[in-house]
């Protein structure tokens, strides 16, 4: 299926996550000990909140390892989707999270508490420092479950923004109740961006039209194509939400010998690979022909 460059690819992506596993982890560590030491409730939810995204990224490291493998007898099409099942546990997991902080920041619109907030400024540069480091290499995947992941460590930039804008603003005036609203608000925004994560997740495995496709451009393609007198069947999926396929029956007329097919199905791939078609399978029937409905 000429896999060589989405394989290449597979493996950029599970380097990207790998680095922002390692980084996430051994931040969270980190975290535990500052919360503790500054008896910051905040730093110790967002300690617990990251080692639960150190788990989502292990398994979206492992999932992205595993849709980098060729195609088998199991696994016709290979294992590139196995990377949009990590994108779908991710999302469920990153939700969890999100309504965790909510658990917790709603309690303290109520009872704010007033932390040690030189702690919390250190503990909040780094944490913007490490998983902006992170989220820059995954900024530049376009695979799903890298935009998932991206979207994790989005999450924990913001966070840590928040807990340092709270800090200082705590630090120099009586306001404790900053740190829950920011929590709420950013944890209302990550919400909106799983909706939209799951809902491509979803239109993935559900087989729906690519997203990145227009259906009108690949039928004004096959249209254009030279001695093809019609075409019917055309079914268009995606792999992972950047492979994409496309099947077709080519109506022809029926003096047309095995080169002149040849060619037409050299130029039908090379004009659909321009409007983002990786892979077309192509059958043609000829005029007189009765097609069997697939």
């Amino acid at each position: 299926m000429g896999h060589s460059h989405h394989h290449h690819h597979s493996n950029q992506s599970e380097g990207n996550i790998k680095v922002a596993f390692f980084l996430n982890l051994g931040f969270a560590v980190i975290e535990i000990i500052g919360g503790l030491l500054t008896n910051s409730v905040a730093i110790l939810s967002d300690a617990l909140h990251d080692f639960g995204d150190s788990l989502s990224l292990g398994i979206a490291w492992y999932f992205q390892r595993i849709s980098g493998r060729k195609e088998n007898q199991e696994f016709t099409y290979g294992y590139t989707r196995f990377s949009v099942l990590g994108a779908v546990i991710n999302s469920i997991i990153l939700f969890g999270g999100s309504i965790f902080i909510m658990i917790e920041a709603i309690p303290r619109l109520l009872e704010p508490k007033t932390p040690e907030t030189i702690g919390m400024i250190y503990l909040s540069i780094g944490g913007i420092i490490v998983n902006g480091v992170a989220a820059f290499r995954l900024s530049r995947g376009s695979s799903l479950n890298e935009k998932v992941v991206y979207l994790h460590l989005l999450e924990d930039i913001l966070g840590w923004v928040a807990v340092l804008i709270g800090a200082i603003v705590m630090h120099f005036y009586d306001v404790p109740i900053l740190d829950p609203l920011l929590s709420i608000g950013i944890a209302l925004f990550i919400l909106f961006n799983i909706y939209k994560n799951l809902k491509e997740s979803f239109r993935i495995i559900l087989q729906a039209t690519p997203s990145n496709l227009s259906i009108d451009a690949i039928h004004q393609t096959l249209e254009n194509i030279p001695d093809v007198k019609s075409f019917h069947d055309c079914h268009t999926w995606t792999m992972d939400g950047e492979f994409n396929i496309l099947s077709v029956h080519l109506v022809v007329d029926s003096k047309r010998s095995m080169n002149d097919l040849e060619t037409i199905k050299k130029t039908t791939k090379e004009r659909l690979k321009t409007i983002g078609i990786d892979h077309a399978t192509i059958e043609f029937e000829t005029i007189e022909e009765d097609c069997d409905p697939c």
